[in-house]
């Protein structure tokens, strides 16, 4: 075997092992992206309570005293419904 073959055949299973660890990446973010919008479907679901309320409005309801507080909690969420 001479060095431009083994130069070649080097060349080819770099390029192998390149192409798994690319796809493998891209397979793990399209599953880290669909786990979390299901994540975040259930969040959406479990936080409305029976008087249809969010617990952000009720604590907003709680925090009236604290204007700050409040703030932060309805800028979250109307983030939340940006997304």
């Amino acid at each position: 075997m001479t060095i431009m073959e083994m130069l070649e055949q080097s060349a080819v299973l770099t390029m192998l092992g390149v192409g798994v660890v690319f796809s493998f990446l891209i397979l793990l973010i399209l599953c880290i992206t669909l786990v979390g919008k299901a994540f975040h479907a259930l969040e959406s679901r479990k936080n409305v309570n029976s008087q249809g309320q969010t617990t952000a409005d009720i604590a907003v309801n709680k925090e009236e005293n604290n204007p700050h507080i409040a703030a932060i909690i309805t800028a979250v969420n109307e983030y939340r419904k940006s997304c």
